[in-house]
């Protein structure tokens, strides 16, 4: 079974503790166990994706404008891949299997190439890591469930600023929809 990794959100605004829309302590207790995760893909040659959360300054249509502060804006440092991410990125980005991919949405799949790169490369394993768990990563793994792909969650390079979501989240993923938690 051909398999690849999303890392979802795991940037500045995100992550570190002067972040936007900061999950703090908990997203950067992650760092270690996410980052050997993508070296081990990477260094597989399996598809690595970094899904990064992408906003326009000011944009007054996007429906997260009204829920939250600014965060994840284009040309900001915010946007940035966190700590030990940000430099597994830049080692490897030209490999053809490892691959930057903005989102405007919680989804991954919400109105990106995704499922085409997945299909054309026969993929039929998602292993999902990132933040938030009970919002973007949910969201993406309710959409990855509904087109098909077997679902594995890493429960130690997944995390949010809400432990009850995040345990909630966990249970749902296997619960609904047949996921493995790693």
């Amino acid at each position: 079974m051909k398999r690849a990794l999303l890392v979802i959100d795991y940037t500045n605004d995100f992550i570190a503790d002067e972040g936007a829309l900061t999950c703090g302590k908990p997203g950067q207790e992650i760092e270690t166990a996410l980052a050997g995760i993508a070296e081990e893909f990477i260094q597989n040659g399996d598809l690595t994706v970094f899904a990064v959360d992408f906003h326009k300054a000011g944009d007054p249509h996007h429906p997260e404008t009204a829920l939250y502060p600014p965060h994840n804006v284009e040309g900001t440092s915010g946007r940035e891949l966190y700590g030990k991410l940000r430099d597994i990125y830049r080692q490897n980005k030209d490999h053809g299997h490892v691959l930057w991919m903005d989102k405007t949405r919680y989804s991954a799949f919400a109105g990106t190439n995704l499922e085409i790169l997945l299909r054309e490369r026969g993929i039929s394993e998602l292993h999902l890591t990132g933040v938030c768990t009970d919002i973007c990563v949910l969201h993406t793994a309710v959409d990855a469930y509904n087109k098909g792909f077997k679902l594995v969650v890493h429960e130690k390079a997944a995390a949010s600023f809400d432990q009850e979501g995040h345990s909630w989240a966990l249970r749902h993923f296997k619960g609904s929809l047949n996921a493995e938690i790693n």
